[in-house]
């Protein structure tokens, strides 16, 4: 039996994480996501009347997989191919010295940001915090004409004035609540699940 093993046997919760004590109820499953994803491809194309001159950001982890979906339904109903790139907040975050030490991540952007219309795509939207830091990081590769929002889940509880634009679903949460996106890209699996704390 080797070091971690043993660890395991000898202080088992430690390695379970806090979701192990937390009821978990499904709310997206894959099918939902899938036609969520397309119908906000669908009022992309529709509200930016195509894609000239349109750009999708992922903000990184799952933000980033979703703009690439997102990008592949853009493709299948305009028959055009639009630039996504992929977008790392941590140096942006207004709790740097407050919590650990951020992870960073490598940003991809397209080469041209200026004039365009980016559409920032994360998969909760909560305080808006991560969103501001989104914007702040978006300055350092240019200045768009226009900024959009598209988020999978919204849950609310707002600290700063930012509204997305495209929204899979409206989830009203408490604050002890926990909202989970699960990616097949990331976790294996495509599904949403909300976490509550109690057997």
């Amino acid at each position: 039996m080797n070091f971690l093993s043993s660890h395991k046997l000898q202080h088992p919760y430690r390695f379970l994480g806090k979701d192990f004590f937390m009821r978990e109820t499904p709310v997206f499953s894959d099918k939902d996501m899938d036609r969520a994803v397309s119908r906000i491809a669908h009022e992309i194309v529709e509200r930016n009347h195509g894609v000239e001159g349109l750009m999708l950001a992922g903000i990184w982890t799952r933000g980033a997989p979703l703009a690439h979906r997102l990008a592949g339904r853009i493709l299948s109903i305009e028959g055009k191919e639009v630039p996504v790139g992929v977008l790392d907040i941590g140096l942006y975050r207004d709790d740097i010295g407050r919590s650990s030490r951020p992870m960073v991540h490598s940003t991809e952007m397209p080469e041209v940001v200026d004039g365009q219309k980016l559409v920032l795509v994360d998969d909760v939207l909560f305080t808006g915090r991560t969103i501001r830091a989104a914007l702040d990081a978006l300055i350092d590769f240019g200045r768009p004409r226009q900024v959009q929002l598209a988020v999978l889940v919204d849950r609310g509880h707002r600290e700063l004035p930012i509204r997305a634009d495209y929204v899979g679903k409206n989830m009203p949460t408490s604050t002890k609540e926990e909202v989970q996106v699960r990616l097949l890209e990331v976790d294996g699996i495509d599904e949403v699940v909300l976490l509550r704390e109690g057997a």
